[in-house]
């Protein structure tokens, strides 16, 4: 019996290529990961690269961030890599990945950015250097709303609920079908990999990493169930932290390489690198550097200044957030912190001051800030925890409104 083929897989997702981080850019990082990932896919020797998604962090990417993707491909084209499939997530705009696809599909780059007219399209068999088929990609983009159910007049939530839930498994059990039919019409050993970009039940994720519902009141229940068996490998993307699905070792977010946020500061990063013998995979997690450290500092004043301290002491180039949560009120906080890291490489990017917010607002929400309320929220909160009557709230919330629209036509005006 001739030995079972052997395939070797990188998969990834999320890169978020353009994010800021308040107000920070970090091209730096982008570019120190993919030139990272480059070198992996060429030392590992990959044969194909799976992108899950989320390339972009916005659908009108710069400039720089377009420059960044495209001179990665490039790089990964001129390697031993034979096969790159992208999928876009619901960050991604759809027309703008697929514009270069016929030209990228010269260089095996395949490019999936929306439901596909023919559902075939979907389904991609990549061949190896001999012309042999060795690998079955079922292609499935981040499904939008529109893609997957029509919406009728008078519908309950339950009714949209349902039939968005039944468009996801339809359309997955529809590309797998074809794909299984590829398959035994080739009648060789050549695997199965499912992609995507959802959420499914019982995901992890953390504070501050930007994961949106997408497809409201069904976020909790679109279960692992949905995807086909025969998908040997599942390589989704949406999820920041690296997991398994449902606890299977061959389905997986891989997790986004870059902590989006200081609630991912302490994450470890990761791709996921998948060894197929005939149609078995074995994976291996590969641990991504970190590019900038990131740190949360949270506690009264002195522990803060310690840390600090202990990190100046190191040589540390860390961006901080540091969050306030000290009894007593630091009127000069952001001047006591900016001096303690005079001198060092650390910046410090974001301050919380619980104390302040706590006293003139009240208790909010962990991740809640300034720009998370309205003016008639931070009104509301103000009259509260000065404990103003109830009954002198209403002609005061009036008595504001009109304030707030003369100061708007003043600016009309004056325009």
């Amino acid at each position: 019996m001739p030995p079972l083929p052997h395939l070797r897989l990188l998969h990834t997702s999320d890169w978020h290529i353009g994010r800021t981080l308040y107000g920070r850019k970090r091209y730096a990082e982008f570019e120190s990961f993919l030139s990272w990932l480059a070198g992996t896919i060429r030392e590992n020797a990959i044969d194909a690269l799976l992108v899950a998604g989320d390339v972009f962090d916005n659908s009108a990417p710069s400039h720089r961030a377009q420059e960044l993707y495209y001179r990665f491909l490039c790089q990964v084209a001129a390697s031993a890599c034979r096969h790159v499939v992208v999928v876009a997530g619901n960050h991604d705009s759809p027309s703008f990945l697929n514009a270069p696809r016929e030209l990228l599909r010269t260089l095996n780059i395949h490019v999936i950015g929306s439901v596909t007219d023919a559902l075939q399209d979907e389904v991609l068999t990549l061949h190896n250097e001999q012309g042999i088929p060795e690998l079955i990609v079922c292609a499935v983009p981040y499904l939008r709303d529109r893609d997957i159910r029509t919406a009728e007049a008078g519908e309950s939530p339950e009714d949209k609920e349902h039939k968005l839930l039944e468009g996801i498994r339809a359309h997955y059990a529809a590309v797998a079908a074809l794909a299984e039919n590829t398959r035994r019409e080739l009648d060789r050993p050549v695997p199965i990999v499912g992609m995507g970009h959802l959420f499914t039940a019982g995901g992890q994720t953390v504070d501050g990493d930007g994961v949106r519902e997408l497809y409201v009141g069904s976020l909790a229940h679109v279960s692992a169930g949905i995807f086909p068996a025969c998908f040997d490998y599942l390589a989704l993307g949406h999820l920041h932290v690296p997991q398994r699905i449902g606890g299977s070792e061959t389905r997986r977010y891989s997790g986004s390489p870059l902590p989006v946020g200081f609630g991912e500061a302490t994450q470890p990063k990761s791709v996921c690198q998948v060894d197929f013998s005939g149609t078995t995979p074995s994976v291996q997690l590969l641990d991504v550097p970190v590019f900038q450290q990131l740190e949360r500092i949270r506690g009264s004043l002195d522990p803060i200044l310690n840390r600090i301290r202990e990190l100046a002491a190191t040589g540390s180039r860390s961006w901080l957030e540091i969050v306030y949560d000290g009894s007593e009120v630091v009127g000069d906080l952001r001047e006591r912190l900016e001096t303690a890291i005079a001198g060092s490489d650390m910046e410090i990017l974001r301050i919380r001051n619980n104390r302040i917010i706590d006293r003139a607002l009240g208790q909010i929400r962990e991740e809640e800030t300034l720009d998370d309320l309205d003016v008639n929220d931070v009104f509301e909160r103000c009259l509260a925890a000065h404990d103003v009557p109830e009954t002198q709230r209403q002609e005061l919330m009036r008595t504001y409104g009109e304030t707030l629209a003369s100061l708007h036509d003043d600016d009309a005006g004056a325009q």
